[in-house]
């Protein structure tokens, strides 16, 4: 029996760090990954687009996610990332990342070629079809192209280990929707931390955050507190943190995510292409936000100069 029950609650969208050559960065990894399961993190997902898993080397993602998988040591789940636009190619990763211990699959839509509603269907159902983990299914339009439709959403979750999606749209009457739509047991999450909140109130079981990577402990405590009624609560830390949920966007994700983890001495300031540092003022914003925070000492003026020439893309 399927049960999303496991992916309830804050997951983090791990970033993947890399060294100043652009390797990966295992020892950094290592580093994130404790921090989030000693924060109480919920779950754990390597290899989102967060994650950039579109520029990692087929054995860099299986690595990332075997260090995940051998770091959390049953204690908490691991939701892979395993999309595209290449449904083949999506069955035969994700069948690996099964054999190495993931608990469940985070199934991005396929991009740029831009699917219909049965084309979704059909992808989704193939993977589920040919493996033996639990699917999260993620729709985030604005970023594929491409959107999974409440009444496509209906038929996906009537497939067994189909269990859940995490809904970027950034529609909440298109959540609303899905939820008075689907079987009691198919779990909806937040794919934007701003809406975590409001996304709960309607039914949702949670987020895949962004912002965990930051500030585990508070946004995991965030939606407890959320999914126990206790909005009040929940308010609280949401209107404390919603600044660096907002600046997390300033530029496309997971540039500043990235840059403010720099910023905290958890990994290096380097990113793959395309992807590219962020903008001299956009750095000073996040820089900014996080003094606010109190989670950097503030800067001189010297010190934030030298800090701007550091990032690297590769």
């Amino acid at each position: 029996m399927f049960t999303g029950t496991r992916f309830t609650g804050t997951g983090t969208a791990l970033v993947t760090p890399f060294q100043r050559d652009g390797a990966l960065d295992e020892r950094a990894l290592q580093g994130l990954i404790r921090r989030q399961i000693d924060a109480g993190t919920d779950f754990l997902v390597p290899c989102g687009t967060t994650g950039e898993s579109p520029t990692l080397t087929h054995e860099e993602h299986l690595r990332v996610v075997e260090i995940a998988v051998k770091l959390a040591k049953g204690r908490i789940p691991v939701l892979a990332g395993a999309g595209g636009y290449n449904t083949s190619e999506v069955i035969s990763l994700a069948r690996e990342l099964a054999e190495i211990g993931a608990d469940g699959i985070l199934s991005v839509t396929p991009y740029y070629n831009k699917p219909t509603q049965e084309g979704l269907y059909q992808h989704f159902r193939a993977i589920a079809e040919a493996m033996p983990l639990p699917i999260i299914l993620y729709s985030v339009q604005g970023r594929t192209g491409v959107n999974i439709e409440p009444a496509t959403v209906k038929r996906l979750a009537a497939i067994e280990n189909i269990v859940g999606i995490k809904e970027a749209s950034g529609n909440i009457s298109q959540m609303a929707a899905i939820l008075n739509t689907v079987p009691e047991g198919f779990i909806v999450l937040s794919g934007d931390d701003a809406i975590t909140l409001p996304l709960i109130a309607l039914g949702g079981r949670g987020v895949i955050s962004v912002v965990s990577n930051e500030i585990p402990a508070e946004m995991t405590q965030l939606t407890r507190l959320a999914l126990q009624g206790d909005f009040a609560g929940a308010r609280e830390i949401h209107r404390r943190y919603h600044p660096l949920m907002e600046i997390n966007f300033v530029e496309s994700n997971p540039i500043p995510v990235k840059a403010a983890l720099a910023e905290m001495d958890l990994l290096e300031p380097v990113w793959r292409l395309p992807l590219v540092p962020p903008k001299a003022e956009n750095l000073t914003r996040i820089r900014a936000v996080l003094e606010s925070l109190g989670l950097v000492k503030r800067e001189s003026t010297v010190d934030a100069r030298e800090r701007a020439h550091a990032a690297v893309a590769h």
